[in-house]
């Protein structure tokens, strides 16, 4: 059942619906915190909007390297897969 959660970052409180559990939720907050206080810090001067654009596009950069980096371990396990199938079969067929 989605909730709501709130949460702050550099003094701001910001509203978040969610129906994640809470072990997650804590664990995201935690995350985007951490990266905009990152930012601030490096950025004293920046605001809180480029701030969380900055965060944004840095988060969707590592998600996008992830997403990638999955993929191609899918194929490789699926390229596995197949080749422990085939040398299975084989094996079988000798018997």
């Amino acid at each position: 059942m989605e909730r709501l959660v709130k949460f702050e970052v550099l003094g701001q409180e910001y509203p978040l619906y969610t129906d994640a559990p809470e072990e997650d939720v804590q664990e995201i907050l935690a995350l985007v915190r951490d990266q905009i206080e990152s930012y601030a810090k490096s950025s004293a001067t920046l605001p809180a909007n480029k701030l969380a654009i900055l965060t944004s596009l840095n988060m969707a950069g590592k998600y996008v390297k992830l997403k990638r980096d999955f993929e191609k371990y899918k194929l490789k396990v699926d390229e596995t897969a197949v080749l422990m199938k085939t040398k299975i079969d084989n094996s079988l067929n000798q018997s």
